[in-house]
């Protein structure tokens, strides 16, 4: 389609819009996805979006054959958007690194993400770094890019760029999402109508009806992929 070639090469040149989530579109839900490294099953992950007053409540747990395991709490506040903690925690069993334990508990108060960073060793030795770092007004986790992904406000064609904060990198960076054309797509779930949104490293692919979720998701070079099993 010539019309969505010119789309996609031009995006480089397109005016950003500014990055922003409706959080209060989100329900909640629990989602299962399936993963997928190299084209073969290698592991599952579980999704949970809660509602507390103001407050949306994001936990996943996953794991990746033979050796990953990971949990995630992410706070946010739902009529802002505003980041308000993450507790993120990646347990690593690889045979050629020293580092079995990769951790952050981190808060935003006062304008300033503050907390801990965490990283074990294999032979039991802990490394605690305090973390104290302002957050420009606006700014979000860096995971938004991921969880929120389904509620980012853009159309096909969009740019959107905000400002975010890494949570293990403890830096301030850029949030980058290019909405692509629609696209129908099928997982085990189901097939679902969705908007493609493209980063720097991954490709979502989002419903735009109710409710809204993240169907499936890709590496851009094709190597690991997640597809929804059970919304």
């Amino acid at each position: 389609m010539p019309w969505l070639c010119f789309l996609l090469v031009n995006t480089a040149v397109q005016t950003p819009k500014p990055l922003r989530f409706d959080l209060a579109a989100l329900v909640a839900a629990r989602d299962s996805f399936v993963f997928f490294l190299n084209g073969e099953e290698r592991g599952q992950a579980v999704w949970q979006y809660d509602i507390q007053g103001d407050q949306l409540v994001f936990t996943a747990t996953s794991e990746l054959r033979p050796a990953d395991a990971e949990s995630l709490r992410v706070v946010m506040d739902r009529r802002s958007g505003a980041p308000i903690s993450s507790f993120h925690r990646i347990a690593v069993f690889n045979a050629q690194s020293d580092t079995v334990l990769i951790e952050h508990d981190l808060f935003v108060r006062q304008g300033r993400v503050e907390g801990s960073r965490r990283v074990g060793l294999r032979d039991g030795r802990v490394t605690t770094r305090s973390v104290r770092t302002s957050l420009p007004s606006g700014a979000v986790w860096s995971d938004y890019g991921l969880l929120a992904a389904a509620v980012a406000i853009a159309a096909p064609g969009d740019v959107l760029k905000g400002r975010a904060y890494s949570e293990f990198g403890d830096s301030l960076t850029t949030l980058s999402l290019v909405a692509e054309a629609p696209a129908t797509v099928t997982v085990p779930a189901g097939t679902f109508e969705t908007v493609p949104l493209r980063s720097s490293v991954v490709r979502v692919y989002v419903t735009r009806a109710a409710p809204r979720r993240v169907v499936k998701g890709e590496s851009l070079d094709g190597v690991f992929r997640f597809e929804l099993v059970q919304p």
